[in-house]
């Protein structure tokens, strides 16, 4: 029952990375709120984001889940931006997402028996 609920608040975490992403991209669609749509979007995006946050919280120290959390935000908008809005793709750039990338990964790894 124990390694379901733990399964169950990385699975929400994940979720709520991606929500974080959606909601950062939305940022840029939405042009200060002034595009209805995009704003729209962005803001349940946000509420969504935070939910499943909230929910992984419950399980997943709360260090370990906002690290995981922003981490997979912050690959995930850099990668769009570079695909959506090309922004620079420089080796340097690349080498940086993939160290967060690890990070997030060890966290995972070494969060022990209480993650």
């Amino acid at each position: 029952m124990q390694e379901r609920r733990v399964t169950m608040a990385w699975i929400y975490l994940i979720i709520a990375g991606f929500f974080e992403c959606g909601w950062a991209v939305g940022l840029k669609y939405a042009e200060g709120f002034s595009k209805l749509r995009p704003s729209i979007f962005t803001v349940v995006a946000m509420a969504a984001s935070f939910l499943f946050l909230s929910l992984a919280v419950k399980t997943i120290p709360v260090g370990t889940a906002y690290a995981v959390w922003t981490g997979i935000g912050a690959v995930c908008v850099a990668v769009l931006g570079i695909i959506l809005f090309d922004e620079p793709r420089d080796l340097a750039r690349i080498v940086c997402i993939f160290l967060i990338v690890i990070g997030v990964i060890g966290l995972k790894i070494f969060s022990g028996h209480h993650s």
